[in-house]
């Protein structure tokens, strides 16, 4: 197979009829997010108290050796094209040399989205991105493998870390592209669905992907009680941890926390 970087996606999907959704009615049950074996859970659920950082619509379990990141999409932007005012869009959590990306989004009351999103996730990577894919079983339902070219320019080598740069094979470096695996799962939930992505050594490394994968089973979701037209982008806020970190430091793209290595801290994405 051979992998480019999906473009960051404020949808987990393109073309889905976008209609409000009425409050939800004692009659008509929801989709269940609660596996056999744990989470996600919803907030109304019964779930296991555990230290978690609170980023409005989700509550992410946090351990040793975790660090996270808030990604941030301009909302306003100058006559230069820099951003003036930013709103949260993406939680990232990040283990060693592995990285999982969590968005929730608002879904219909009486059936999911996941395969609606796997589908047409498929469909962008293979005709956006020339990448290839591949669906299957996971731990929490079905998953989407894909393999996308990921552009290798000077400009993107120069900004690697030596280490990083020494890994790539020169055949690799010369042609242009390396091939990226990225793992899409998803799970639907009452009125909600939450998507993860990852990315790194997680793919093949099962004792790092355990750690994600625990991390994934301990999420609360809070969708809250307004009616949202399905596959709208659920509210995030920045937890208190990172804006006491970032009273000091100028906020760019990114708010950085890993609570269990050195303080929070702020950094720039370009």
């Amino acid at each position: 197979m051979a992998f480019g970087r999906r473009r960051q996606a404020e949808e987990p999907a393109k073309g889905a009829e976008v209609t409000e959704e009425p409050a939800e009615t004692a009659e008509e049950a929801p989709a269940e997010a609660e596996s056999a074996t744990g989470g996600p859970w919803d907030s109304a659920d019964s779930f296991p108290e555990m230290q978690r950082l609170d980023f409005g619509c989700i509550r992410v379990p946090v351990a040793p050796g975790l660090g996270f990141q808030v990604n941030l999409e301009p909302t306003q932007v100058d006559d230069e094209g820099n951003a003036l005012d930013a709103r949260p869009v993406a939680v990232l959590v990040q283990y060693e040399e592995s990285a999982m990306q969590l968005q929730a989004f608002a879904a219909p009351k009486r059936s999911g989205i996941w395969d609606d999103v796997r589908r047409e996730t498929a469909k962008d990577i293979q005709e956006e991105a020339q990448g290839q894919t591949q669906e299957g079983e996971g731990p929490f339902g079905p998953e989407l493998l894909a393999m996308v070219p990921a552009a290798l320019t000077e400009e993107v080598l120069a900004e690697m870390p030596p280490e990083v740069r020494e890994q790539i094979p020169e055949e690799f470096v010369e042609q242009g592209w390396a091939p990226q695996i990225i793992r899409f799962l998803g799970v639907d939930g009452p009125r909600w669905f939450l998507q993860a992505v990852v990315q790194g050594a997680a793919i093949e490394d099962e004792e790092q992907w355990q750690v994600l994968e625990d991390v994934l089973r301990g999420v609360v979701v809070h969708r809250g009680d307004a009616p949202m037209p399905p596959r709208d982008l659920l509210e995030l806020q920045i937890p208190k941890e990172f804006s006491e970190a970032g009273e000091e430091e100028e906020e760019e793209a990114v708010q950085t926390f890993a609570p269990f290595e050195r303080g929070p801290e702020i950094t720039e994405v370009r």
